[in-house]
């Protein structure tokens, strides 16, 4: 679980950086950009699953494909849905819809915990239980005062929670699984791609672009590969108050991007943060007490062992 909890806070903090890293994807627009992050992801993550030791994955899939091909039906709507949520992460902040965006990752999390409680049986500690009740008042705060939820929040919280439940239900929830989700995306993205005109030679004859795409590409492929790999180490209820670590870094980008924060918009941030800081208080104090029984352990096994001599 712990490897897990890593590669949550790893994932979260590359999608901040990311976020950032946008504002030097001015020359195209969100598609265009969509397109070439699909493309310079593809190659990454496949270098990234190799050092992980998930490259059989990828395998496993093709083989389940051609025993039951029916589950390319199923791979092309995980496909959809992961494709939808990579464009509107980079439309938002290119359009300045960023705090829009950032919201639907605040209501995220509740919508995973919701999901595990009714479809997996998962239960909530009671710290967690504090976590989601302090997330749920800053939500609330928020819907209230904007008086409405907006698309871009919904297709967030709703879309990705039923992405991850449809991939543990096709049991297709790991980088091989996340890796045809791609694949069976990019010839949308290479659509995407063509539509701006000599976008093949212009890559090859200005290196800066290059350089800039290869970027996008890492960074893709460390925070999404980071991002899947938590889904499936972590129970979902777990793995979703975790990611209220990634809102909260979105809404700063944004905000260092050029999106302000109003006053009344504050009661919202500081319950997430006060939520987050719940998990790290619960994470922190089950490492005291695994030490603090490994401790005794240790002593109880000395003191055995000096009564046999």
């Amino acid at each position: 679980m712990f490897k897990g909890i890593l590669l949550s806070v790893l994932a979260s903090v590359t999608f901040g950086v990311l976020y950032f890293y946008t504002q030097f994807l001015g020359m195209f627009d969100s598609e265009q950009t969509f397109g070439w992050r699909i493309l310079a992801t593809l190659p990454f993550l496949t270098l990234f699953m190799y050092f992980t030791g998930e490259l059989n994955n990828i395998a496993v899939i093709f083989r389940r494909l051609c025993d039951k091909p029916i589950l390319l039906l199923g791979l092309l709507l995980t496909s959809a849905l992961s494709s939808l949520q990579l464009w509107l992460f980079l439309w938002g902040p290119i359009h300045g819809r960023g705090l829009q965006v950032s919201l639907g990752y605040f209501l995220l999390p509740m919508v995973l915990v919701l999901f595990g409680c009714i479809f997996f049986k998962e239960k909530l500690s009671k710290f967690q239980l504090l976590s989601v009740i302090l997330a749920a008042l800053g939500v609330g705060s928020a819907l209230w005062r904007q008086g409405g939820i907006a698309w871009e929040t919904i297709v967030v919280a709703v879309g990705y929670s039923l992405y991850f439940l449809l991939r543990k239900k096709l049991r297709t929830d790991h980088l091989g699984g996340f890796w045809w989700d791609l694949l069976l995306c990019l010839p949308v993205a290479i659509y995407f791609i063509d539509t701006q005109p000599h976008a093949w030679s212009q890559m090859v004859s200005e290196p800066i672009l290059l350089l800039i795409v290869l970027g996008l590409g890492l960074f893709s492929s460390i925070g999404l590969g980071s991002y899947i790999l938590a889904s499936r180490y972590l129970p979902l209820i777990l793995f979703g108050l975790l990611s209220y670590l990634e809102p909260v870094l979105l809404a700063l980008v944004s905000i260092l991007l050029g999106e302000s924060i109003e006053a009344s918009e504050w009661w919202t941030y500081i319950a997430i943060w006060a939520a987050v800081l719940v998990l790290v208080f619960e994470g922190a104090w089950h490492i005291y007490v695994q030490r603090r029984q490994a401790y005794r352990l240790k002593k109880q096994l000395k003191a055995v062992e000096h009564l046999k001599k």
